[in-house]
């Protein structure tokens, strides 16, 4: 019994003296991974017209330029941008059509859920799909 107290009151002192642990990256490990699904449609690219999986954190997925659409979206959230945010009703936009294009993207990244819809209808509409290249495709006018 003095034994085992004695191992015990050892541990606790080699502990202490070596210093706090660093903390666990909890966050992380508990995080939900980033994984989107976008669908695109009305491109102008036939190849372009359909469904793709994109992972980040490892980067995978079937989306053609996966890493590059990763790093914009990790560029845009260092910005403190919100990527997947609506255009602000109270924004004034240009009259201006940026052809039929649509795309949808659903899924979680940053721990948050996506479901967000682009279109290139009006000015600000285009300058939002615009931002997200090369996660959506450049779009045709």
């Amino acid at each position: 019994m003095l034994r085992l107290a004695a191992l015990a009151v050892t541990s606790a002192l080699a502990a202490a003296a070596a210093g706090p642990l660093p903390p666990l990256p909890l966050g992380r490990l508990l995080a939900t991974p980033d994984r989107l699904t976008i669908a695109m449609a009305d491109t102008g690219t036939r190849r372009l017209d359909r469904e793709f999986r994109l992972e980040c954190d490892p980067v995978g997925g079937d989306h053609p330029w996966k890493e590059q659409s990763c790093a914009r979206l990790d560029q845009l959230a260092q910005e403190g941008k919100d990527p997947f945010a609506p255009v602000s009703q109270r924004q004034v936009c240009s009259l201006q059509h940026g052809g039929p294009a649509t795309a949808r993207i659903t899924g979680t990244w940053h721990g948050q859920r996506v479901d967000a819809t682009f279109r290139r209808t009006n000015g600000c509409e285009i300058s939002r799909w615009d931002e997200l290249e090369p996660l959506l495709p450049p779009g045709r006018s």
